[in-house]
């Protein structure tokens, strides 16, 4: 295979990616980028479990703390920023190992999709915001999607406004489906010599652990970081604030929610999420998938599996 050499350790929540990435990192020579929507931005370490200095082992992280809250992050700018990020490892003569659970971001960067064609003009992005702004203006959106693109509505959460902006403003601004564009986009050959691992587990024990860890991140204090955010002036329409966790708490403290029926939202999202995210990843293709119930729960005899697969395609 030719090409520069790259390796993706994806899965889906809580599935235990972060100290496995840093065993892989070590053995195989690489530095890693996060392929997280939310761990870009500083101030939301605890609700993005994002990794701590000491977790890192002294391996370099990128794509970690370099965005204010308040900055759009997207799939655009992912890919431009984790590009650079390879180069600079590529430079080195270290491998980039891709880290994370945001699917598109992955196949963005994987198979260098394009996504020009939707630049140029925002006016209509603008009115599908203010329109999602209204009282049923979610929902309408979202009708509006399943009659332009029921594809597309078939695979996009009603929740994610953002996708949804982006998949109708696209079929206004091209008349194809976005659906369509990404479907032609996948079948693209990876310009990468690359392995792409996806993390996974039984769904009962997968639960478990994010029910823990919400748990956990509420004794570590989510609510107060939610809370800053808040006082700081972070909107709760930014994208910073549609991250799991940070909207629910953002409800409590705007009186929605009780805080224990905003935790049990949490914990119910967070495992539709998983879910996705699972359904996302068999997908894809090429992908070599690492069962913890099947291969074990150790991180060494799962990073010793990855490496006999990385050695096997010649990427060490």
């Amino acid at each position: 295979m030719t090409g520069k050499p790259l390796i993706i350790l994806a899965g889906p929540t809580a599935v235990g990616k972060t100290a496995l990435s840093i065993r892989l990192a070590k053995a195989a020579g690489a530095e890693i980028i996060s392929a997280d929507s939310m761990q870009v931005y500083r101030h939301m370490d605890i609700g993005s479990a994002k990794i701590t200095k000491e977790e890192m082992e002294g391996v370099p992280h990128y794509l970690l703390d370099i965005l204010e809250p308040e900055e759009e992050f997207n799939v655009v700018r992912f890919q431009k920023m984790a590009k650079e990020a390879a180069d600079r490892i590529w430079a080195k003569g270290k491998i980039p190992l891709v880290a994370g659970g945001t699917g598109f971001y992955i196949q963005a960067l994987l198979y260098d999709i394009d996504f020009t064609e939707n630049d140029g003009d925002e006016s209509y992005r603008k009115k599908l915001e203010q329109k999602a702004g209204s009282e049923k203006g979610a929902f309408e959106l979202y009708e509006m999607l399943k009659t332009a693109d029921p594809e597309s509505a078939r695979e996009i959460h009603p929740h994610n406004i953002k996708r949804i902006i982006r998949a109708l403003e696209y079929y206004h601004q091209t008349g194809k489906r976005i659906s369509e564009h990404n479907e032609v986009q996948r079948q693209k050959e990876s310009p990468y010599n690359y392995a792409y691992f996806v993390l996974t587990d039984e769904r009962s024990r997968l639960y478990e652990r994010i029910d823990r860890r919400v748990d956990v991140m509420m004794e570590r204090g989510l609510l107060d970081e939610v809370r800053y955010l808040k006082k700081r002036g972070v909107r709760r329409d930014s994208t910073a604030m549609q991250g799991l966790g940070y909207k629910e708490l953002y409800a409590y403290l705007d009186g929605e929610y009780t805080l224990d029926e905003a935790v049990r939202i949490i914990k119910r999202d967070t495992r539709h999420f998983a879910k996705r995210q699972i359904t996302w990843f068999k997908r894809e293709k090429d992908v070599i998938w690492a069962d913890r119930s099947v291969i074990g729960q150790d991180e060494d005899t799962l990073a010793e599996y990855m490496l006999k697969c990385i050695r096997g395609k010649g990427i060490i």
